[in-house]
Order: structure tokens, then C-alpha cells, then sequence
């Protein structure tokens, strides 16, 4: 008996010497030798995995980019320039300094400004709400207010206002990782330009129904009436499909478009308050002063 129990441990033994024996060389074989530099470039990374860079996570992003050999095409939101300056510097390149973005609400369909027409009474979010019915203001391009947007930010960059119903971005928080843009159904959320001074104009709406039937649903939508496109001398906005847009990248911040906007649709932001329109003073004809005649 115990000669077979001493049989079964040095078999046994000497199966795992064997596996062991195989797996080293194996392992050896088909081992994968990775740069040292994809350690260093993940290390300057700020670790956020937020997948704003278009890959799955930093450790995805630092082995694409030592691949490559160049930082053309790839940019750390979270990081911004500060990071990639530190990544360039890893890989012996030198790094674009790049304009810092931030999301973009393009709704202003409040409470206020788009009634409700319906009740929603539904699972709490907005990607299946958007696939049953157009929202309770009637605007089937409107946010529904429902947060899918707040609940993937990372950086507790986004709220649900209480009073209009919609998200507000909290711009020192916002690293413009695109978690909002992805996650909304009615893609209403845009990352642009932050601008100088942070500083932004932009049209707060994306419906592209007619004027008339925009109008109804909602106050403040853009009606495509080309008022904004006419006065505008840098070509920076455009109308297509009943529906004005703003290229952060052509405009200037020059300011013209917005009073011409009727319905208040474009947005400017952090610009200091307008000067008030002196008025126009109406001069009155002075009286003719009566001639008197004087009879000799």
C-alpha cells in the first residue's frame, strides 16, 4: 500500500517537472518583449482610464503611442498640454500645444422655455426613453432630462439642474473626455474650443425641423432663418437642415450673430455684459416764432 502511494508522488511529481519544463519553453518561445517606454509614458499619465483618448484605458493609449513613434493624432484630454509635454519628452519629441476643449450643452430646452405636453412614467433613462417618445416638451431632438449623462462622468463635471431640468457642465471640472457625448441618445452634448477667456458662441439647439414646428415646442429654437449666416464676415456659420451652426474654429468671437438671432438661440458665454443701445433722441421742431406785424 504504501508502495503505491510513493509510486502515485513520484509520478505526479514528475508530471509537474515535465509541465513545468514545457511551460518555460514555451514562454520563452512566444514571450512578447515589451518597450521599457511604455511603462514611462503610462507612468506620466494621470491614470483617469476614461477612454477620452479613443482607447481602452492609459495602458492602451502609452503602447499605441510608443508603436507609432510620433504624438500625431493622440492627445490626453485629461492631461492636456501640461501631460503630453512630459509624454514627448519620454519619446525624445516634441508635443503641439493644442487648444483645451470642453463639453457643450446644445439644448436651452428648459422647463421655462419648452412646456411639457406629457408625462413620462418609464425607466429612469434617457437612451430608452429616446427609443419610446419624443420628450414632454414635443421636441424630438430635446434633452430628456433624464442624467444618463451625469452618471458616466468621471469628474463630477455634470448636474441636473433642478429649476430647468437639463445638465449643466461645470467648466473646471469638465476634462472633455466625450463620456457625455457618447452616453447621449440625442447627441445634444459637443466638445469645442473652451476660447479665450473661456469665452464661447454657439447655437443652443439642434433641431432641425421647420421654424413653425420647432417654435411650437420650443421658445428659444433655432428657426433657420440665415439672420445669423448674413451678418456674419468670417464664414464661421452655416445652415443646413433648417438648423444654424457655429464653427468655434472659424468664429472669431466677434459678437454680431446673437442679437440678430429672434429667438435667442445662440449662446454666449463669459463675454462682459453688453453696452445698452443709447437712445435715439426725437428733436422737436422748435415753433416758428410769430411775426407781428406793425401797422404805421
Amino acid at each position: 500500500m504504501n508502495d503505491v502511494i510513493l509510486y502515485a508522488v513520484i509520478s505526479l511529481s514528475a508530471i509537474g517537472v515535465a509541465a513545468a519544463v514545457i511551460l518555460y519553453f514555451v514562454a520563452q518561445k512566444f514571450k512578447v518583449i515589451e518597450d521599457p517606454k511604455i511603462d514611462e509614458v503610462e507612468e506620466a499619465l494621470p491614470s483617469a482610464n476614461c477612454g477620452g483618448c479613443g482607447y481602452a484605458g492609459c495602458r492602451a493609449f502609452a503602447e499605441n503611442i510608443v508603436k507609432a513613434g510620433s504624438l500625431e493624432g493622440f492627445n490626453c484630454p485629461v492631461g492636456g498640454n501640461s501631460v503630453m509635454a512630459v509624454v514627448a519628452k519620454v519619446m525624445g519629441l516634441e508635443a503641439e500645444e493644442k487648444e483645451p476643449m470642453i463639453a457643450v450643452l446644445r439644448c436651452n430646452g428648459s422647463r421655462q422655455n419648452a412646456s411639457m405636453k406629457v408625462k413620462y412614467d418609464g425607466p429612469e433613462t434617457c437612451a430608452f426613453a429616446h427609443n419610446l417618445y419624443a420628450g414632454e416638451s414635443g421636441c424630438p431632438y430635446g434633452c430628456l432630462g433624464l442624467a444618463d449623462c451625469v452618471v458616466v462622468c468621471d469628474f463630477d463635471a455634470l448636474y441636473m439642474d433642478k429649476v430647468t431640468g437639463l445638465p449643466v457642465v461645470v467648466a473646471d471640472k469638465c476634462v472633455a473626455c466625450g463620456a457625455c457625448v457618447k452616453a447621449c441618445p440625442r447627441n445634444i452634448f459637443e466638445l469645442r474650443n473652451k476660447g479665450k477667456k473661456d469665452r464661447r458662441i454657439f447655437v443652443s439647439c439642434i433641431n432641425e425641423e421647420k421654424g413653425a414646428p420647432a417654435k411650437k415646442n420650443c421658445n428659444v429654437a433655432c428657426i433657420g432663418c440665415g439672420k445669423c449666416v448674413k451678418v456674419c464676415a468670417f464664414d464661421a456659420i452655416t445652415l443646413v437642415n433648417n438648423l444654424a451652426y457655429i464653427d468655434y474654429e472659424k468664429c472669431k468671437l466677434c459678437r454680431k450673430c446673437a442679437p440678430e438671432c429672434p429667438t435667442n438661440a445662440i449662446h454666449e458665454l463669459n463675454f462682459p455684459p453688453r453696452k445698452p443701445k443709447p437712445e435715439k433722441k426725437v428733436e422737436t421742431p422748435e415753433k416758428p416764432v410769430p411775426i407781428e406785424t406793425v401797422k404805421a
